[in-house]
């Protein structure tokens, strides 16, 4: 049996609230799970001890079991400690871009030849 420890959706419409199951990865998303492992409230402040709620013990017990926590849970295990940091794929896209880069070189360009007439 293919296992998944995945966000399944509640709460009303525009309200979202997830609780974090271990489930068989060919059940629907808010199907029939085997344990609730924690909830995630995402309208909670980022800083809230509210927002994310796990039993590590329990979501570890079902990682040495095989089950694959989904990129979202992966992040929450990750943040939480449980698990190592994964190298993401986007390596470069906290780097300026080439417009960025020719402004800022715009930009100490002028700075210095503002600052070169007042040194004489």
């Amino acid at each position: 049996m293919a296992m998944k420890i995945r966000l399944a959706r509640g709460g009303s419409k525009k309200r979202p609230f997830y609780s974090i199951v271990a489930s068989d990865s060919r059940m629907p998303r808010d199907g029939r799970f085997l344990e609730k492992l924690g909830t995630y409230n995402p309208l909670l402040a980022k800083d809230s001890e509210d927002r994310i709620k796990m039993d590590i013990e329990r979501v570890q017990y079902w990682l040495s079991q095989g089950a694959q926590p989904t990129d979202r849970v992966a992040r929450f295990l990750e943040a939480a400690g449980a698990r190592p940091k994964a190298e993401r794929a986007n390596l470069k896209k906290g780097e300026p871009g080439k417009a960025a880069k020719d402004r800022a070189a715009k930009r100490a360009a002028r700075e210095a030849a503002a600052n070169a007439p007042a040194e004489e």
